[in-house]
């Protein structure tokens, strides 16, 4: 099949993963599904029969892969798929939804290493952590994650609807270690985007063809 777009660490498939994946033998799953809560995409129907989304999850999020959502649908891929997460933290935000955080989780041989990527310190009101931030130092991150979502008026936000904030996906390629990378539910590009940063290579799957159209466009202003 021939991709979208192809650059030294990007290529873009536009179709369904559905009729991709099987063809994409090796890497590690990163992405954020869609969660079938009927959400307005531009022609992706976002309400597929139960049995059909966990299907469709079970052939895109396999083994080995780290998957964004809801932690009640985690818990039901993890039957689908018949794995145990590794590791499962909370990327948590401010909004007016109901729902204020999601579940990483990390399945398969798939397994972070937090140990290389700091933060800034919380309590910066404490004079030991003065003297720390005096001293270049940065605290480590845990297994709490509180990071604002992409909202309309940042200045990288696209026309995708629910855009996923970059430092989510550095953090988790940081941590995770994979030759290559694969995101079945390209997007807006994140994934690529930011594992080009990385010079990482990525291979991505996007049905629709505007959102590939931006996914390009985003990994083709990044110079190495």
């Amino acid at each position: 099949m021939k991709p979208y777009y192809q650059d030294e660490c990007v290529t873009i498939y536009h179709g369904d993963c559905r009729e991709i994946m099987p063809t994409v033998t090796n890497g590690l799953v990163i992405t954020d599904p869609p969660f079938n809560i009927d959400y307005h995409y531009l022609t992706y129907k976002d309400s597929l029969d139960t049995d059909e989304y966990y299907s469709l999850l079970k052939l895109a999020c396999r083994c080995p892969s780290v998957v964004i959502h809801y932690p009640e649908y985690l818990f039901r891929l993890s039957w689908a798929i018949e794995e145990i997460p590794r590791k499962v933290i909370a990327w948590c935000y401010n909004s007016n939804m109901a729902r204020q955080w999601r579940g990483i989780a990390w399945f398969g041989t798939a397994q972070p290493d937090f140990s290389g990527i700091k933060q800034e310190y919380k309590n910066k009101g404490d004079k030991r952590i003065q003297k720390l931030i005096a001293a270049g130092k940065k605290a480590r991150i845990y297994d709490w994650w509180e990071i604002n979502q992409v909202k309309n008026v940042s200045e990288d936000k696209t026309e995708h609807p629910c855009q996923m904030p970059s430092e989510i996906m550095r953090r988790i390629i940081l941590s995770t270690p994979s030759e290559v990378i694969i995101d079945p539910f390209l997007g807006s590009g994140t994934t690529a985007y930011c594992a080009k940063k990385l010079n990482r290579k990525t291979i991505g799957i996007e049905i629709e063809e505007k959102y590939c159209e931006i996914a390009a466009k985003r990994c083709s202003q990044i110079e190495l």
